[in-house]
Order: structure tokens, then sequence, then C-alpha cells
């Protein structure tokens, strides 16, 4: 096992990753597999999951993050449409059902196709201090992550 890969006997993605669930792969490397999604919201649908077990984004690697990124660029490629959305859920309540970091490449071939959103905006803060504050303590965070070498 490299850095790239770690499997959960009961994940149903590492399950697939496997080969001990079929499904319609699409591209394969030694850090990623992508294939369609079984329920998708449009023609081409796509998941794409990294070989490392994690069940966030932020739990998982670089290296595997990269190497998704570039996969899901080139199935967005591959589909030949203009239009797409790259999803990604980390938690239940952010609406992630399988508990394994999963991409979605959605093509959006109209406006009745693909993902639908609602984006419900909060009010806008016309106050620039809490705003300013608010940038110091993500930015402090960020600092202090790199600091620590990549450990929350």
């Amino acid at each position: 096992m490299t850095s790239t890969t770690k499997y959960l006997a009961d994940c149903i993605f590492c399950k697939i990753i496997k080969g001990e669930i079929p499904s319609y792969k699409l591209l394969e490397t030694a850090a990623s597999y992508s294939f369609l999604d079984i329920g998708p919201l449009s023609k081409g649908h796509a998941l794409i999951i990294p070989k490392y077990h994690s069940v966030k984004m932020h739990e998982l690697p670089d290296e595997n993050l990269t190497d998704v990124m570039v996969m899901a660029k080139k199935i967005a490629l591959g589909q030949g449409i203009e239009n797409y959305n790259i999803l990604q859920n980390n938690g239940r309540i952010a609406h992630q059902e399988v508990e394994h970091v999963h991409f979605h490449v959605i093509p959006k071939p109209s406006d009745d196709q693909g993902l639908v959103l609602e984006w419900k905006t909060l009010p806008k803060n016309p106050d620039p201090t809490e705003a300013a504050k608010e940038m110091t303590e993500i930015q402090k965070k960020v600092h202090d992550f790199d600091r620590r070498a990549g450990k929350w």
C-alpha cells in the first residue's frame, strides 16, 4: 500500500475500487478511480473517488486531491459539453451520502437538466470591520495550519 491508497473494508466506494462491486469505469490512475453515477442527474454524470479512504476532503492527502482534480478536468473534456458542475460535499448536513470523499462531474446540457441549486445567501454585511475580522480569523487559521506542516 502506497501513501495514495488506503481502503476501508465495509465502504461501498472502496469495494468498487477493488472490483468487488461492478461499475462503469471511465478512468483509473494509481490514486483515483472514476465511473458513471448509477443515479445520474444528467447523461454522463460521473463520480471520481480517491483510492485513499477518507470521509472529508480536508482529510485527503494533497497528492490524491491533485490527481482527482486532473481526472475531473479530463472527464469534463471527455463529456464534450460546455457547461458542467464539479460537486463535492463534506458531512451529512452538506448532503454527503457516502462517507468516502468523492467528486461529481455533472454535465449541464440545459437549464432543466443536471444540478439545480438554490443559493441562500446571508444578508450583506455593511460593516467593513466585521468582514475584516472574519478575513483575519480565517487567514490566521490557514497560516497556523501551514506552519504545522499540514496538521490541524
